[in-house]
């Protein structure tokens, strides 16, 4: 759905684009890891006991998965799942 008209889309590029490379940046990984908790926050309202893993394997098919088909995607939440615990920051 587009509900933006082309000039309020332009203006809108042309003030992002004033921003520098940094600020871009910057807004770029807070959008990534507000969509992250996003998606943390659905995985465990529909699985509240969701172990780690199980929360890997929900990031994987909900922001990758449709680009594999049924036999890729199998192997790959296989080695989600035997992989261990994930690395922390």
């Amino acid at each position: 759905m587009k509900d933006t008209t082309p000039e309020v889309d332009a203006r809108y590029g042309d003030m992002l684009m004033q921003r520098s490379g940094e600020e871009r940046l910057k807004m770029g990984c807070a959008m990534r890891e507000t969509a992250r908790a996003f998606v943390e926050a659905s995985i465990r309202e529909q699985n509240p006991q969701a172990t780690p893993e199980a929360v890997r394997k929900g990031f994987f098919l909900r922001f990758y998965g449709h680009e594999f088909d049924a036999e890729s995607r199998a192997k790959i939440l296989a080695a989600i799942e035997s992989a261990g615990p994930p690395v922390t920051r």
